[in-house]
C-alpha cells in the first residue's frame, strides 16, 4: 500500500535531513587534522530550523486525558556564553527565541476549523558540557521556557480566537562539533513542560491543559573568540568509519494519531514516553564521505493515555524495527554529519483495563511506513562513537475495519542517544 503523503508530513520528515546535508557540505572538505586551538571559551550567536511535537493533557475531575497533539516546524535564533573550567568540561548560559507552527488541528465538514500553536517564546538557561574529543562537545542543558499559545478557528463560518502565555521549564541534551573557523554545528533536543494550569471554569469544575513539548534543532553557532587559542590539548582519537558495528540507544518521542472520522479530520490524538533500542550495521568510508546501512529493532514506552474514573485506556506504540541507508560528511576529522532513511514497522495496541483488575486489549495492529531523519556521530575512542539523532516516522492508515468512517494514520518522532562499538 502506497503512502499518500502531505505537503505537510514530508516538511517534518525532511527539515532535519535537508539541514543536516546542507551544514555538512559547508565543511567544503575534511579537516585532516583537528581544529588547532579552537577555544570553545566566549560569546556566540547562532541560528537553526527544527522540527518537533506538542501533548497536551487535558483533565477535569475524575477525567485525565494524555492527550491531543500535534507536529510542526520552528526556527530559532540564539546567544549565549561558554567558559572552559577545565580542559574538558565546560559551562554556559544561553538565551533563545523561537517563531513555529507546532500544534494541533481539527477540521470536521465545514463546521468547525481550528488550530493550536506554540507561536513564539523563549527560552533562558545553563549548559554543562564535556568535550568527547577536540572537535566535539556533548552538553546537558536546563532552565526557564515562555511559550506563547494561540488558537484560531471558526464554527459554522464565524471566526474565534484564544492566546495564553505560559511559563514553565526545559530540559535538554546536545552535541555541538567543529565545522571551519569560527563556525560550529550544533544539534539538540529539548523537552519543555508549561505547566497544569486552568483555562476555563465549569460551573466550579475546572478544565486544565498541561501542554509539554519535544523538540529537534539543526543549528550553527558563530564563536567570536573560536581563534584566540586555549583550545584542547588532547589528541582525538583515531577512528575509521569503515567496519561492522554493533550500537544502542536511549531515546524519547511523541505520537501523534492523525483521525479522519465520516469526512472529519483531528490531527490529533498525541502521546509521549521513551525507549530503548539496539542495532547492527555498516559502514563504507569513501575519504570526505561515509555511507552505510542500518537495522534496528526498539522497544518503547510511547502512549497515550484517557482515564475516565476507574476505566483507563491506553494507546501504546510498543515495538518496531528499521531497515535504513545512511550517507554522511565528515564536518572535521573525528565527527559525521549524516542524513538517515528506509523503511519501517511499528506494532500498535489499545486496550484497556478497570481499577481492581480486569481488562484487556482493544485492538491492534502492525503497521509498515518510512522513517527520515538525520544526527551528529563522534568518535571517544578509536572503535566507539557517540551521537544524537532524530527520526520522523509515518505509518500507513488503519481503518480499524470500518469502511473508511474511521481511519487513524500515526506519525511518530523520535530523538535518540546513542553508542556504537565498531569491530575493525
Amino acid at each position: 500500500m502506497f503512502l499518500r503523503l502531505s505537503a505537510k508530513s514530508v516538511l517534518l520528515g525532511a527539515v532535519s535531513a535537508v539541514a543536516l546535508m546542507s551544514a555538512a557540505h559547508a565543511a567544503d572538505v575534511v579537516q585532516e587534522q583537528a581544529a588547532p586551538g579552537f577555544n570553545w571559551s566566549g560569546v556566540y550567536v547562532g541560528f537553526g530550523v527544527g522540527a518537533g511535537a506538542t501533548v497536551h493533557q487535558i483533565s477535569v475531575p475524575g477525567v485525565s486525558f494524555n492527550g491531543i497533539g500535534g507536529n510542526g516546524v520552528f526556527g530559532e535564533l540564539s546567544a549565549g556564553y561558554d567558559f572552559m573550567v577545565s580542559e574538558r568540561f565546560l559551562l554556559g548560559g544561553f538565551i533563545d527565541a523561537h517563531y513555529g507552527n507546532i500544534g494541533p488541528s481539527l477540521s470536521a465538514s465545514g463546521f468547525i476549523d481550528a488550530d493550536l500553536q506554540n507561536v513564539y517564546g523563549f527560552d533562558v538557561g545553563l549548559r554543562a558540557g564535556y568535550l568527547l574529543n577536540p572537535n566535539t562537545l556533548g552538553y546537558v542543558l536546563g532552565g526557564y521556557g515562555w511559550q506563547h499559545f494561540k488558537l484560531d478557528g471558526s464554527i459554522g463560518g464565524d471566526g474565534f480566537s484564544f492566546t495564553q502565555n505560559r511559563s514553565g521549564y526545559v530540559l535538554g541534551v546536545g552535541m555541538e562539533t567543529v565545522l571551519r573557523g569560527n563556525w560550529t554545528l550544533k544539534t539538540e533536543y529539548r523537552y519543555a513542560n508549561y505547566g497544569d494550569k486552568s483555562v476555563l471554569d465549569l460551573g466550579g469544575a475546572s478544565l486544565n491543559i498541561e501542554p509539554s513539548t519535544h523538540t529537534f534543532l539543526i543549528g550553527a553557532n558563530y564563536r567570536f573568540n573560536a581563534q584566540n587559542g586555549g583550545g584542547a590539548s588532547f589528541a582525538a582519537p583515531t577512528y575509521n568509519w569503515t567496519g561492522f558495528y554493533v550500537g544502542g540507544a536511549l531515546g524519547a518521542g511523541t505520537q501523534v494519531h492523525d483521525l479522519s472520522i465520516a469526512g472529519g479530520d483531528l490531527d490529533g490524538i498525541g502521546g509521549e514516553g521513551v525507549f530503548g533500542e539496539a542495532s547492527v550495521g555498516y559502514d563504507q568510508d569513501f575519504g570526505a564521505w561515509v555511507a552505510g546501512v542500518q537495522f534496528d529493532a526498539r522497544y518503547s514506552g510511547i502512549r497515550s493515555k484517557l482515564d475516565l474514573g476507574p476505566l483507563s485506556i491506553k494507546g501504546d506504540a510498543d515495538y518496531g524495527f528499521d531497515a535504513l541507508a545512511r550517507i554522511g560528511a565528515k564536518v572535521n576529522e573525528s565527527t559525521l554529519a549524516y542524513v538517515i532513511g528506509g523503511y519501517s514497522w511499528q506494532h500498535f495496541n489499545l486496550h484497556g483495563s478497570v481499577a481492581g483488575g480486569g481488562g484487556g486489549d482493544i485492538y491492534d495492529w502492525g503497521s509498515s511506513g518510512f522513517s527520515i531523519g538525520g544526527g551528529l556521530e563522534t568518535a571517544v575512542s578509536n572503535n566507539m562513537t557517540v551521537g544524537l539523532e532524530y527520526r520522523y516516522s509515518q505509518y500507513e492508515k488503519e481503518d480499524f475495519g470500518s469502511g473508511g468512517l474511521l481511519e487513524d494514520t500515526p506519525r511518530i518522532q523520535t530523538v535518540r542517544i546513542g553508542a556504537k562499538y565498531k569491530f575493525n
